[in-house]
């Protein structure tokens, strides 16, 4: 899995947003970027891209900044991941694609493997919201999980 610094410092942005937003007051760059060791520079594209997916507004003047468009608990961290084009792929192949990963016309014998990861790092990323983030409500194991651990204990 490939999830670079864009996506992560997105996510630590938007979560530092909504934790000092409480009061709908808005937040500089500046205290984000202080706050949490992301460069400014960074935070600026990265909040032109989360503001063009309506994710965050704007706010002019001498006390302005960014405010969430949205409660952190309407906010995936899948939207904010794609927001910045965060694309999480665990396969080297492209989107509908005749060519495979090894860049032939077949895909390779772990495909489905890696593919089938793909889909739960996307599950995963659109069940947790800013809010599971800020309370610390992060799911620790997938269903899947849930159900190996429970059919291990019976074996004992």
């Amino acid at each position: 899995m490939k999830l670079t610094a864009k996506g992560r410092y997105a996510v630590m942005a938007m979560a530092d947003l909504a934790n000092f937003n409480k009061q709908q007051k808005p937040v500089s760059l500046n205290d984000i970027s202080i706050r949490q060791g992301i460069s400014l520079s960074f935070l600026e594209q990265l909040f032109l891209k989360l503001k063009k997916k309506d994710l965050v507004t704007s706010v002019r003047g001498n006390l302005g900044g960014y405010r969430l468009s949205k409660e952190p608990s309407k906010i995936h961290l899948s939207s904010i991941i794609e927001a910045v084009n965060e694309d999480i792929k665990t396969t080297k192949c492209k989107l509908k694609s005749k060519k495979g990963c090894t860049g032939k016309s077949t895909k390779c014998i772990t495909h489905n493997l890696w593919d089938g990861l793909s889909r739960h790092i996307s599950n995963y990323f659109t069940s947790v919201t800013l809010m599971d983030v800020l309370e610390n409500k992060i799911p620790r194991s997938t269903p899947m999980e849930n159900s190996a651990s429970q059919s291990q204990g019976m074996s004992r």
